[in-house]
């Protein structure tokens, strides 16, 4: 059984919530240390540098999203959630998840295994942005997450990739 399935069937889910699009779940200087499963929908994590936004990472149908410097510390996130498009989520409070991830070794261990992933994903998206060329980025995250070509529209994928629009629209072509 995968990770989520596990969750999902803990029942730790226990409240349900719909953020319209363009409206914010998560706004930086908010201490959010619930657990979102995404049903239905698209999310994006970013950050204001400036007067720049930056996408660091999304979430869309049947993810897990977490604003984890929140959720970790229990101090004010740097980070905003918001709805690329109509979203559906459930979402599990940090004190129900750690009643579960404690209540058993099995238990634990699955959370070692969504904070290994969680690692191993940060360092994938680390190499993205060491990546010179904007091809090659964008061929890392396509062969990573081609789900993420279907359900995310064009711009938020170019911010993510650090590249205009219209160089994603020109990679895709060719």
């Amino acid at each position: 059984m995968n990770i989520i399935q596990t969750l999902l069937n803990a029942d730790l889910f226990q409240k349900k919530k719909v953020i319209n699009r363009h409206h914010f779940l998560t706004l930086e200087g908010d201490i959010d240390s619930n657990i979102y499963f995404i049903e239905k929908g698209s999310l994006r994590i970013f950050i204001r540098d400036e007067d720049q936004e930056r996408v660091i990472r999304f979430g869309y149908k049947e993810n897990i999203i977490v604003c984890l410097d929140s959720f970790l510390s229990e101090k004010p996130t740097d980070f905003y959630i918001q709805a690329i498009k109509k979203t559906e989520i459930k979402v599990a409070s940090k004190k129900d998840f750690y009643k579960f991830i404690t209540s058993s070794n099995e238990n634990l261990n699955l959370w070692t295994a969504i904070l290994e992933d969680l690692v191993l994903q940060q360092i994938e998206r680390e190499k993205d942005l060491l990546a010179n060329s904007p091809k090659e980025r964008y061929d890392r995250v396509l062969k990573r997450s081609p789900q993420l070509f279907q359900e995310i529209p064009n711009k938020h994928i170019a911010n993510y990739l650090r590249m205009s629009p219209e160089t994603l629209s020109r990679l895709k072509k060719s």
